[in-house]
């Protein structure tokens, strides 16, 4: 497993994004690649897309040790430094055109979170100061203007000048609400990582910063715990409002199973790795009610609806049965770790049948990379991007490294 892991990383993810994704002229990668492969140059670039392209690099080299996974690592850091950062008003822009000009200035916390994501993995690679510096930078931004200080957690997003902003959803298949699961997922994430980094890198760190950041990692446990993690239907909710009100009816397969091991992290991160308390209860819970979106063909379907099941048992059916490359990347991590953490065989088998499916339908053989989904009908769906804001190497990447690395 860990060898054709290793093939499909190297073969086929990161030789795409090394050959066809430069950007030799400008500096940093391409905004986009289309769904039927034609590269568009002039494509705006995302925080997102440069903050994952960061990590996955930066993962690749500490785990491989290959010089040109460290120079693709470098080259994305010191263009996030040039041209994302913002150097006046802290954090980093939401997007820029193609010759670094500032575009969608507004400040997205989840975007700051990918960023510090990479950075504090950049630092874990190399062991350089200044990349933990500035993650500590990006960690003390969220803090300072995305906590909700009365109802707990983080709001989603700011102007470029941290006032409120209108508009804070991070994509237009989200809804328009202050608070959303994603973003949680998507910090928790981040200061697991900060936290591993500052224990690795052995850079001085006050206590004081330290200890921040173990009750900032303790308070999003505590959140999902007893905010985002809905009891009565054993998944996560996706939307809120700012005083916890629950605003969705759908819920995501992969984001219940990518939060199962998340939050393991998270956990184990604080408090080692015992089997007690809330979080292996509902790390068990996410993985059972995830696998409601496994379909006939061992594929896992985007979204569902939960609804009562026999004696009161949650249960629910998908209404999107579209195949996502994430969320079946997302899947295999997630089952995989439940086998690890508890010894569920049959979860493992799952993890291989979704495996056997996206070797065989979403893996492009031909051009490499993976589509971005089988629709419902089984065909390739081309109209999304092969690459660009949304589509990186981090969901499929992460996914072979840590069955490489674990």
């Amino acid at each position: 497993m860990k060898a054709e892991m290793r093939q499909v990383l190297e073969g086929n993810i990161l030789s795409f994004w090394l050959e066809h994704m430069r950007d030799t002229e400008c500096g940093g990668w391409f905004g986009q690649m289309t769904g039927r492969g034609e590269l568009v140059p002039d494509a705006p670039r995302g925080a997102i897309l440069y903050g994952r392209l960061l990590w996955t690099f930066s993962a690749a080299y500490r785990v491989l040790h290959k010089d040109a996974y460290l120079e693709a690592a470098t080259r994305t850091k010191e263009y996030i430094e040039a041209y994302f950062i913002d150097h006046e008003q802290g954090g980093v822009y939401w997007s820029v055109s193609a010759d670094g000009r500032p575009l969608d200035t507004k400040k997205q916390f989840y975007a700051i979170g990918f960023v510090l994501y990479g950075f504090s993995e950049y630092a874990r690679a190399t062991g350089d100061a200044d990349a933990l510096h500035t993650a500590l930078q990006l960690f003390d931004v969220i803090e300072r203007y995305g906590r909700d200080q009365w109802h707990g957690g983080y709001v989603e997003a700011c102007t470029c000048h941290w006032q409120p902003i209108a508009d804070m959803r991070l994509s237009d298949k989200d809804q328009n609400t202050p608070k959303s699961q994603n973003t949680h997922l998507h910090i928790i994430e981040p200061y697991t990582n900060l936290m591993r980094a500052l224990n690795e890198c052995h850079v001085p760190a006050t206590d004081e910063c330290q200890q921040r950041l173990s009750n900032a990692l303790q308070h999003l446990i505590d959140i999902f715990v007893t905010r985002i993690f809905n009891p009565s239907t054993g998944h996560l909710d996706l939307f809120f409002d700012m005083d916890w009100t629950r605003l969705s009816e759908r819920v995501s397969y992969g984001h219940d199973i990518e939060a199962s091991w998340l939050l393991d992290d998270a956990n184990q991160m604080l408090h080692g790795a015992s089997l007690t308390g809330p979080i292996p209860a509902i790390v068990q819970q996410l993985a059972i009610t995830s696998q409601e979106g496994i379909l006939p063909d061992g594929s896992v379907a985007y979204e569902g609806i939960p609804v009562q099941g026999p004696h009161g048992m949650p249960g629910g059916e998908p209404v999107d049965s579209e195949r996502h490359w994430w969320v079946q990347a997302e899947a295999i991590v997630g089952l995989v770790n439940i086998y690890r953490r508890f010894g569920d065989a049959d979860a493992l088998q799952k993890a291989a049948r979704i495996w056997d499916y996206t070797k065989q339908h979403l893996i492009d053989h031909q051009h490499g990379e993976w589509f971005w989904s089988i629709l419902p009908d089984g065909t390739v769906n081309l109209a999304d991007d092969h690459a660009g804001f949304w589509k990186c190497p981090y969901h499929n990447s992460r996914m072979c490294l840590r069955l490489i690395d674990n």
